[in-house]
């Protein structure tokens, strides 16, 4: 009989997307699961967002850095947009002070990085998470973990309590990230060295897949691998 993975019973954890804008989902636990190839940390079900603009770019030009070095963070629309709480909650743990490092599109200086995660990760939770929050929800003992924040960021402290839409920080490079982004995730205990995944879903956005031009509206789901999201909240208000 195969053992039950961690969190594969519980019930999934509905969250709003904590951003305004057009993001491209990377790393969705709609392709596969572990959506990051572990268990570790609390990553079963993580899901990545990388903001773009509405050609799908990460950046608005790539300079020599993409193709044979580095390239600042601050050239990629990610960096310094607002993260916003994507439930109601408490913050339960914060973490500040971590660089916000070059980005690496280049795979001279990408694959060379990949191979240095089992170092960073011995290095601790901080090498791996960098700035981060924590969140406790209100309606359950559960917790969501938003990730690679730009350092010095923050709008909140220890204890504050927050609801869906009240920002949290400014999206980073920091931890173990190629390129700014955020990286949300359900978890059953604050401690990352020891929580285990627990399924998301993201309520009122509008997708576009990879392989369409249009939009299409959703209630409720995961958005899928490569697909480009937008909260639909955000077009109301």
């Amino acid at each position: 009989m195969t053992a039950a993975q961690p969190g594969a019973d519980a019930e999934p954890i509905t969250l709003a997307l904590p951003f305004h804008g057009l993001w491209l989902v990377q790393n969705s636990p709609a392709r596969r699961v572990p959506s990051h190839g572990t268990d570790l940390l609390g990553e079963r079900y993580a899901i990545d967002f990388v903001g773009v603009d509405a050609r799908r770019r990460t950046a608005e030009h790539s300079g020599w850095g993409a193709l044979v070095g580095t390239e600042p963070p601050e050239m990629f629309f990610s960096f310094g947009r607002p993260i916003l709480a994507p439930c109601d909650g408490t913050v339960v743990a914060r973490h500040d002070g971590e660089p916000d490092h070059e980005a690496r599109r280049s795979p001279l200086t990408l694959v060379p990085y990949l191979l240095g995660q089992r170092d960073r990760l011995q290095q601790g939770v901080a090498a791996i998470a960098g700035n981060h929050v924590i969140l406790r929800l209100d309606d359950r003992d559960a917790y969501v973990g938003l990730v690679h924040l730009k350092r010095h960021s923050f709008r909140v402290d220890l204890g504050d309590r927050v609801t869906v839409g009240h920002q949290l920080a400014e999206c980073g490079n920091s931890g173990n990230s190629t390129q700014p982004h955020v990286h949300v995730q359900a978890m059953d205990s604050a401690d990352l060295s020891v929580a285990r995944g627990i399924p998301i879903l993201f309520r009122d956005f509008s997708e576009q897949s990879h392989r369409t031009s249009g939009f299409r509206s959703r209630d409720s789901g995961v958005p899928g691998e490569g697909s480009v999201v937008e909260s639909t909240a955000a077009r109301q208000d």
